[in-house]
């Protein structure tokens, strides 16, 4: 049985793995006013980062529309025999509702299953990740799906902002409206639960934020997976890598860059940690 996996570009996966694993990534749209791009096609994160930090426009997201899901999954189901639809939490993005759309409105044919993964960035890359490989395996298509649906609880992300900024000005970020009480000279921290964005606290400074998220993986034992996303610090970002070699794999952390759906909310300076624990035995 040939399963085919289908997530979108808020799942921050790098070009080479997406192509490396066969995973089709569906985008997302960022909007300059009355401009509109889909995520790292029209527009490279280079040039978004450059127009969130300068341009006097603030930029908002905007899900796929449920026929691009029609496109993406007719052209899959030429070769698929069944097909994973894996997305950012439906509490931040509309996205999940326009595959589900999308599916409903293609006649019976190659079975589709679309999930909710109530996470974003690199915790859904990690999951669509484990998802191609079990694909690539020969697992079935509803041995893949419940291996994802179990996998969701034991995904971990840790967000540290450089500014608030950012989260003031956008939409969406659900109860961590409340860290806009802040100093303003703190760094905040986020996180997810049951798919919102939250408070996870506040570090007194930049390096002290970092050492929060080196920490964050330190504490955690049983790890099957990590990657570390950043916007506009790199160095930082592997500079932390080779930090947590000492406790996983180093070659195999993923270092990715963070993309629109989340810059959009962080800001420059965005650094983010996300695992997958392992399956409790």
């Amino acid at each position: 049985m040939t399963v085919k996996i289908v997530t979108d570009s808020s799942a921050d996966l790098p070009a080479e793995l997406v192509q490396e694993l066969g995973i089709t990534v569906v985008p997302l749209y960022v909007r300059f006013g009355e401009e509109v791009y889909r995520e790292q096609v029209d527009i490279s994160l280079d040039e978004f980062y450059q127009r969130l930090e300068h341009g006097p426009i603030h930029p908002v997201t905007i899900q796929p529309s449920p026929q691009d899901f029609i496109t993406a999954y007719q052209k899959l189901s030429q070769e698929a025999d069944g097909i994973v639809s894996i997305h950012i939490s439906s509490k931040l993005s509309g996205t999940c509702n326009s595959a589900l759309q999308g599916k409903g409105m293609i006649e019976k044919g190659c079975p589709i299953e679309v999930i909710d993964s109530q996470i974003i960035t690199v915790g859904l890359g990690l999951i669509c990740m484990a998802a191609a490989k079990m694909a690539k395996a020969g697992e079935s298509l509803p041995s893949v799906v419940e291996e994802v649906k179990q996998m969701i609880p034991n995904i971990h992300l840790l967000g540290l902002l450089d500014t608030l900024k950012y989260l003031q000005k956008g939409g969406r970020i659900g109860k961590a409206k409340a860290l806009l009480g802040s100093v303003l000279n703190v760094k905040p921290m986020i996180t997810l639960k049951e798919g919102e964005v939250v408070p996870a606290g506040q570090a007194r400074s930049r390096s002290k934020g970092v050492e929060r998220l080196f920490s964050f993986v330190e504490s955690t034992s049983n790890i099957d997976d990590l990657a570390i996303a950043y916007n506009t610090t790199p160095d930082e970002a592997h500079a932390l890598a080779e930090r947590l070699g000492s406790i996983f794999t180093k070659e195999a952390i993923k270092v990715v860059r963070l993309g629109t759906t989340l810059g959009v909310h962080m800001g420059p300076g965005g650094l983010a940690v996300g695992l997958r624990e392992k399956k409790p035995v």
